[in-house]
């Protein structure tokens, strides 16, 4: 089996871009501060990696849709805490 190069690059570059998110949804979960946390930086990231996943979905980029599918819960789990716990 041959590997695609380009697809490598882009399953390395999901994975660190989506494990980026995982500290910081893990101390807002487990804190349930997020006073310091913008929420309207949390809004036009949810956007964007919502639109993101679209586009992956079409153009059947399969990076590009893991990636987005596994960021969007945590962005928008931290986003539905920041608004309850404003």
């Amino acid at each position: 089996m041959e590997i695609n190069w380009i697809t490598l690059i882009g399953l390395v570059a999901a994975t660190f871009t989506t494990i980026a998110f995982v500290p910081q949804a893990i101390k807002t979960i487990r804190t349930r501060n997020t006073r310091d946390l913008s929420l309207a930086m949390y809004i036009i990231l949810s956007t964007g990696v919502i639109l993101w996943l679209i586009y992956g979905i079409f153009i059947n980029d399969l990076p590009v849709i893991l990636a987005n599918a596994i960021t969007s819960v945590f962005i928008i789990s931290i986003l539905i805490l920041k608004i309850k716990y404003k």
